[in-house]
Protein backbone atom coordinates (compact mmCIF):
# COMPACT_ATOMS: atom_id res chain seq x y z
CA UNK A 1 0.00 0.00 0.00
CA UNK A 2 1.36 3.41 -0.93
CA UNK A 3 2.07 5.90 1.85
CA UNK A 4 1.44 9.59 1.20
CA UNK A 5 4.27 12.03 1.65
CA UNK A 6 2.35 13.76 4.47
CA UNK A 7 1.94 10.49 6.40
CA UNK A 8 5.56 9.56 5.78
CA UNK A 9 6.77 12.84 7.26
CA UNK A 10 4.51 12.48 10.30
CA UNK A 11 5.75 8.96 10.97
CA UNK A 12 9.43 9.73 10.55
CA UNK A 13 9.67 13.18 12.20
CA UNK A 14 10.62 11.75 15.58
CA UNK A 15 13.55 9.92 14.08
CA UNK A 16 15.08 12.96 12.45
CA UNK A 17 18.15 13.97 14.42
CA UNK A 18 19.00 17.24 12.72
CA UNK A 19 18.75 20.12 15.20
CA UNK A 20 17.32 22.36 12.48
CA UNK A 21 14.91 19.96 10.78
CA UNK A 22 13.33 18.11 13.72
CA UNK A 23 11.79 21.14 15.46
CA UNK A 24 10.21 22.30 12.21
CA UNK A 25 8.57 18.93 11.58
CA UNK A 26 7.47 18.49 15.17
CA UNK A 27 5.88 21.94 15.21
CA UNK A 28 3.43 20.82 12.52
CA UNK A 29 1.74 18.34 14.89
CA UNK A 30 -1.70 19.78 15.79
CA UNK A 31 -3.14 19.86 19.30
CA UNK A 32 -5.26 16.73 19.62
CA UNK A 33 -8.27 16.45 21.94
CA UNK A 34 -7.33 15.70 25.56
CA UNK A 35 -3.74 16.83 25.08
CA UNK A 36 -1.98 19.90 26.44
CA UNK A 37 -1.98 23.18 24.50
CA UNK A 38 1.48 24.79 24.78
CA UNK A 39 0.22 28.37 24.87
CA UNK A 40 -2.97 27.89 26.86
CA UNK A 41 -3.35 30.37 29.75
CA UNK A 42 -2.97 28.50 33.02
CA UNK A 43 -4.00 29.77 36.47
CA UNK A 44 -1.03 30.21 38.78
CA UNK A 45 -2.29 28.78 42.05
CA UNK A 46 -4.72 31.09 43.82
CA UNK A 47 -3.13 34.22 42.39
CA UNK A 48 -5.14 36.17 39.84
CA UNK A 49 -2.45 35.50 37.26
CA UNK A 50 -2.76 33.26 34.22
CA UNK A 51 0.47 32.44 32.43
CA UNK A 52 1.05 30.76 29.08
CA UNK A 53 1.84 27.10 29.69
CA UNK A 54 5.28 27.64 28.15
CA UNK A 55 7.20 30.46 29.81
CA UNK A 56 10.30 31.73 28.01
CA UNK A 57 13.26 31.62 30.36
CA UNK A 58 16.09 34.10 29.75
CA UNK A 59 18.77 32.89 32.14
CA UNK A 60 20.58 30.00 30.49
CA UNK A 61 24.08 29.99 32.01
CA UNK A 62 23.16 33.23 33.76
CA UNK A 63 25.27 35.29 36.14
CA UNK A 64 26.92 38.72 36.49
CA UNK A 65 23.93 40.23 34.62
CA UNK A 66 24.40 38.22 31.46
CA UNK A 67 23.24 34.86 30.10
CA UNK A 68 23.29 32.89 26.87
CA UNK A 69 20.24 34.95 25.93
CA UNK A 70 21.83 38.35 26.42
CA UNK A 71 24.97 37.01 24.75
CA UNK A 72 22.88 36.50 21.60
CA UNK A 73 23.08 40.26 21.23
CA UNK A 74 20.31 42.85 21.24
CA UNK A 75 18.92 42.13 17.77
CA UNK A 76 18.74 38.34 18.10
CA UNK A 77 17.52 38.31 21.70
CA UNK A 78 14.76 40.83 21.06
CA UNK A 79 13.74 38.90 17.94
CA UNK A 80 13.48 35.74 20.06
CA UNK A 81 11.23 37.53 22.58
CA UNK A 82 9.06 39.07 19.88
CA UNK A 83 8.67 35.89 17.84
CA UNK A 84 7.96 33.86 20.99
CA UNK A 85 5.14 36.26 21.81
CA UNK A 86 3.82 35.93 18.25
CA UNK A 87 3.75 32.14 18.76
CA UNK A 88 1.69 32.51 21.95
CA UNK A 89 4.19 32.90 24.81
CA UNK A 90 2.86 35.66 27.04
CA UNK A 91 5.17 35.18 30.03
CA UNK A 92 8.89 35.95 30.24
CA UNK A 93 11.10 34.83 33.10
CA UNK A 94 13.73 37.47 33.85
CA UNK A 95 16.13 38.26 36.69
CA UNK A 96 18.57 40.91 37.79
CA UNK A 97 21.15 38.11 37.77
CA UNK A 98 20.59 37.53 34.03
CA UNK A 99 20.64 41.18 32.92
CA UNK A 100 17.58 40.54 30.76
CA UNK A 101 15.34 43.41 31.91
CA UNK A 102 16.22 45.99 29.19
CA UNK A 103 15.32 43.72 26.27
CA UNK A 104 11.64 43.01 26.91
CA UNK A 105 9.86 46.30 26.22
CA UNK A 106 11.83 47.16 23.05
CA UNK A 107 11.12 43.63 21.77
CA UNK A 108 7.39 43.98 22.48
CA UNK A 109 7.04 47.57 21.29
CA UNK A 110 3.42 48.29 20.50
CA UNK A 111 2.12 45.37 22.56
CA UNK A 112 -0.24 46.41 25.37
CA UNK A 113 1.23 45.76 28.80
CA UNK A 114 -1.67 43.54 29.82
CA UNK A 115 -0.91 41.23 26.88
CA UNK A 116 2.28 39.87 28.44
CA UNK A 117 3.63 38.99 31.88
CA UNK A 118 7.03 39.75 33.40
CA UNK A 119 8.52 37.57 36.12
CA UNK A 120 11.70 38.77 37.73
CA UNK A 121 13.87 38.06 40.76
CA UNK A 122 15.92 39.86 43.39
CA UNK A 123 19.43 38.52 43.97
CA UNK A 124 20.22 38.91 47.67
CA UNK A 125 23.13 36.46 48.02
CA UNK A 126 26.88 37.15 47.90
CA UNK A 127 28.44 37.11 44.45
CA UNK A 128 26.31 36.63 41.36
CA UNK A 129 26.04 40.32 40.39
CA UNK A 130 28.91 42.82 39.95
CA UNK A 131 28.32 45.07 42.98
CA UNK A 132 28.92 43.95 46.57
CA UNK A 133 26.12 45.94 48.23
CA UNK A 134 22.64 44.49 48.49
CA UNK A 135 20.04 47.27 48.72
CA UNK A 136 16.68 46.54 50.31
CA UNK A 137 13.98 45.00 48.15
CA UNK A 138 12.06 48.25 47.68
CA UNK A 139 15.15 49.91 46.19
CA UNK A 140 15.69 46.96 43.86
CA UNK A 141 12.10 46.93 42.67
CA UNK A 142 12.13 50.63 41.82
CA UNK A 143 15.20 50.03 39.65
CA UNK A 144 13.58 46.98 38.04
CA UNK A 145 10.50 49.04 37.13
CA UNK A 146 12.71 51.63 35.44
CA UNK A 147 14.67 48.98 33.54
CA UNK A 148 11.48 47.23 32.45
CA UNK A 149 9.74 50.55 31.69
CA UNK A 150 6.59 49.34 33.40
CA UNK A 151 4.38 50.32 36.31
CA UNK A 152 4.18 46.83 37.78
CA UNK A 153 5.83 43.42 37.89
CA UNK A 154 3.54 40.42 37.55
CA UNK A 155 5.54 38.02 39.73
CA UNK A 156 8.48 39.05 41.91
CA UNK A 157 10.68 36.38 43.47
CA UNK A 158 13.45 36.19 46.01
CA UNK A 159 16.07 34.46 43.91
CA UNK A 160 17.79 31.20 44.91
CA UNK A 161 16.69 30.61 48.51
CA UNK A 162 18.51 27.67 50.09
CA UNK A 163 18.10 27.98 53.85
CA UNK A 164 15.32 26.17 55.69
CA UNK A 165 14.99 29.39 57.72
CA UNK A 166 14.71 31.74 54.75
CA UNK A 167 11.24 33.04 55.84
CA UNK A 168 12.81 34.16 59.10
CA UNK A 169 16.07 35.43 57.61
CA UNK A 170 14.43 37.39 54.79
CA UNK A 171 11.37 38.66 56.66
CA UNK A 172 12.35 42.31 56.35
CA UNK A 173 12.57 42.03 52.57
CA UNK A 174 9.34 40.06 52.44
CA UNK A 175 7.54 42.80 54.39
CA UNK A 176 8.90 45.47 52.05
CA UNK A 177 7.71 43.49 49.05
CA UNK A 178 4.28 43.01 50.59
CA UNK A 179 4.00 46.78 50.97
CA UNK A 180 4.89 47.25 47.28
CA UNK A 181 2.27 44.68 46.35
CA UNK A 182 -0.27 46.68 48.32
CA UNK A 183 0.71 49.71 46.22
CA UNK A 184 0.05 47.78 43.00
CA UNK A 185 3.69 47.63 41.93
CA UNK A 186 3.78 43.83 42.25
CA UNK A 187 0.92 41.44 41.50
CA UNK A 188 2.23 38.27 43.17
CA UNK A 189 5.17 37.23 45.34
CA UNK A 190 7.26 34.12 45.73
CA UNK A 191 10.66 32.45 45.71
CA UNK A 192 12.87 30.33 43.50
CA UNK A 193 14.15 27.40 45.54
CA UNK A 194 17.54 25.73 45.35
CA UNK A 195 17.39 23.26 48.22
CA UNK A 196 14.85 20.74 49.46
CA UNK A 197 14.77 22.42 52.87
CA UNK A 198 13.94 25.80 51.31
CA UNK A 199 11.24 24.17 49.22
CA UNK A 200 9.68 22.52 52.27
CA UNK A 201 9.55 25.89 54.04
CA UNK A 202 7.22 27.17 51.30
CA UNK A 203 4.42 24.80 52.25
CA UNK A 204 3.30 26.64 55.36
CA UNK A 205 4.61 30.14 54.61
CA UNK A 206 1.55 32.30 53.77
CA UNK A 207 3.69 35.01 52.13
CA UNK A 208 4.56 32.63 49.29
CA UNK A 209 2.11 32.76 46.41
CA UNK A 210 4.24 31.00 43.83
CA UNK A 211 7.36 28.82 43.74
CA UNK A 212 9.94 28.28 41.02
CA UNK A 213 11.20 24.72 41.35
CA UNK A 214 13.57 22.48 39.43
CA UNK A 215 11.83 19.36 38.18
CA UNK A 216 12.55 16.53 35.74
CA UNK A 217 12.39 12.73 36.08
CA UNK A 218 16.19 12.37 36.15
CA UNK A 219 17.05 14.53 39.18
CA UNK A 220 19.24 16.79 37.02
CA UNK A 221 20.09 20.11 38.74
CA UNK A 222 17.26 19.50 41.23
CA UNK A 223 16.88 20.03 44.96
CA UNK A 224 16.84 16.29 45.50
CA UNK A 225 15.70 13.09 43.80
CA UNK A 226 12.23 13.29 42.23
CA UNK A 227 10.75 10.91 44.81
CA UNK A 228 11.58 13.45 47.53
CA UNK A 229 10.85 16.65 45.61
CA UNK A 230 7.46 15.70 44.13
CA UNK A 231 5.65 15.06 47.47
CA UNK A 232 6.75 18.54 48.60
CA UNK A 233 5.50 20.10 45.37
CA UNK A 234 2.16 18.37 45.77
CA UNK A 235 1.78 19.88 49.24
CA UNK A 236 2.76 23.32 47.96
CA UNK A 237 0.26 23.09 45.13
CA UNK A 238 -2.47 21.74 47.41
CA UNK A 239 -1.91 24.81 49.61
CA UNK A 240 -3.02 26.95 46.66
CA UNK A 241 0.40 28.18 45.62
CA UNK A 242 1.53 28.40 42.01
CA UNK A 243 4.30 26.09 40.85
CA UNK A 244 6.58 27.07 37.96
CA UNK A 245 8.73 24.17 36.75
CA UNK A 246 12.35 24.85 35.80
CA UNK A 247 15.18 22.68 34.44
CA UNK A 248 12.68 20.59 32.51
CA UNK A 249 15.45 19.84 30.02
CA UNK A 250 18.05 19.24 32.73
CA UNK A 251 19.64 22.67 32.28
CA UNK A 252 20.22 21.87 28.62
CA UNK A 253 21.70 18.42 29.15
CA UNK A 254 18.75 16.72 27.44
CA UNK A 255 19.04 18.78 24.26
CA UNK A 256 20.39 15.89 22.23
CA UNK A 257 18.29 13.11 23.73
CA UNK A 258 14.97 12.99 21.94
CA UNK A 259 13.46 10.24 24.09
CA UNK A 260 14.38 11.87 27.40
CA UNK A 261 13.09 15.25 26.27
CA UNK A 262 9.72 13.71 25.55
CA UNK A 263 9.74 11.88 28.88
CA UNK A 264 10.69 15.00 30.82
CA UNK A 265 7.96 17.15 29.28
CA UNK A 266 5.38 14.44 29.88
CA UNK A 267 6.57 13.98 33.47
CA UNK A 268 6.23 17.65 34.40
CA UNK A 269 2.86 18.09 32.70
CA UNK A 270 1.23 15.01 34.21
CA UNK A 271 2.42 15.35 37.82
CA UNK A 272 -0.63 17.45 38.57
CA UNK A 273 1.34 19.93 40.68
CA UNK A 274 3.30 21.93 38.08
CA UNK A 275 1.33 24.76 36.50
CA UNK A 276 3.67 26.03 33.77
CA UNK A 277 7.02 25.13 32.22
CA UNK A 278 9.80 27.70 32.34
CA UNK A 279 12.34 26.70 29.68
CA UNK A 280 15.29 28.77 28.46
CA UNK A 281 14.83 28.17 24.74
CA UNK A 282 17.65 29.93 22.89
CA UNK A 283 16.03 29.88 19.45
CA UNK A 284 12.60 29.76 17.86
CA UNK A 285 13.45 26.26 16.61
CA UNK A 286 13.88 25.12 20.23
CA UNK A 287 10.62 26.79 21.24
CA UNK A 288 8.73 25.13 18.37
CA UNK A 289 10.25 21.79 19.30
CA UNK A 290 9.15 22.18 22.93
CA UNK A 291 5.65 23.27 21.90
CA UNK A 292 5.30 20.21 19.68
CA UNK A 293 6.33 17.90 22.51
CA UNK A 294 3.80 19.56 24.83
CA UNK A 295 1.06 19.02 22.24
CA UNK A 296 1.65 15.27 22.20
CA UNK A 297 1.22 14.70 25.95
CA UNK A 298 -2.16 13.22 26.86
CA UNK A 299 -3.98 14.77 29.79
CA UNK A 300 -4.65 12.52 32.76
CA UNK A 301 -8.43 12.38 33.15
Amino acid sequence: MKTSRRKFIARTALGVSSALLAPRLLAEIPVAPNTFAPYERVALGKTKLKFSRIVLGTGMRGGKRESNHTRLGKEKFEALIRESHERGVDTFDLADLYGSHPYVIPALKGIQRDKFHAITKIWFRDGGIPETERPDANVCVERFLRELRTDYIDLLLLHCVVSAKWPEELRKQMDLLSKLKGQGKIRALGVSCHSLEALEACISEPWVESVHTRINPYGMSMDGPPEKVVPVLKKIHAAGKGVVGMKIMGEGRLRNDDEKRNASVKYALTLGCVDVLNVGCESIAELDDLAARVKRVARVI
